[in-house]
């Protein structure tokens, strides 16, 4: 059985991706960092369905901690599917943004994925086979107001993307990156009034975490084993 990390794992979207991977016969780890109680109820949803998961906690930002979660979990072998999903906003227009608030975001987007990739790439290319999927926004893609470091740090993950793609393209290893525009969650029920959307979105809905999951469900898959280095929007036709 493959095993995946999904980092952000007890969030709308994290939560979603974890399910489906879970269905699709993958042992889960479910990431989260402050709201551990949020991973161990999406463990109880996947066991309960049959499924295989287990929770882990750790700080992204912090390497030493992060090294130390890996450490353990790669005791059991390569974990050969990671989903880096984990990523968080700080808004605010430039001119009025703090440096906290510039750094904090580049910190989880990019040096998040640096301290949960690279220390599991070797064990992942001694099987030859790996997925590694990155979240991302279509903020990278488009830009938003309220969100230079944010767009930012996405856009950074995308040439990560392209670049590692490159790097373990002959070892049976793909790398992608998903860009979501509006999914349904708490969080954009506040930010997004059905009106903007109907404006926004040529759908004139938003999408759904399901959808966003089944997408990286099958970028995980042995089925897209010939897709790699690509930034592939979902994002009900805004761009």
């Amino acid at each position: 059985m493959k095993r995946a990390l999904v980092t952000g794992g007890s969030g709308a979207i994290g939560a979603a991706i974890c399910r489906r991977l879970a269905a699709d016969g993958r042992h889960v780890y479910v990431h989260a960092n402050t709201k551990p109680r949020h991973a161990e109820a999406v463990v109880a949803q996947i066991v309960a369905a049959g499924g295989f998961a287990q929770a882990v906690v750790f700080d992204i930002v912090d390497r030493a901690q992060t090294e130390a979660a890996l450490d353990a979990l790669l005791v059991e072998g390569p974990i050969q599917i990671l989903v880096n999903n984990a990523g968080i906003h700080d808004d605010a227009v430039m001119p009025a943004m703090q440096a906290e608030q510039w750094s904090r975001v580049i910190d989880v987007s990019l040096n998040g994925f640096f301290n949960v990739t690279q220390p599991l790439l070797m064990p992942m290319v001694t099987t030859r086979w790996g997925r590694i999927v990155n979240v991302s926004s279509i903020a990278a893609l488009a830009g938003n107001r309220g969100q230079t470091n944010y767009a930012a740090a996405k856009a950074g993950l995308h040439g990560a993307t392209k670049s590692l793609a490159l790097e373990l393209a002959s070892r049976g290893i793909t790398v992608n990156a998903v860009a979501p525009g509006i999914i349904a969650s708490a969080m954009s029920e506040n930010a997004f009034p059905k009106e903007a959307i109907d404006r926004l979105v040529p759908m004139k809905r938003a999408g759904t975490p399901i959808e966003v999951a089944d997408l990286i469900g099958f970028l995980a898959s042995e089925q897209a084993a010939y897709i790699s280095g690509q930034i592939i929007s979902i994002n009900g036709g805004m761009i």
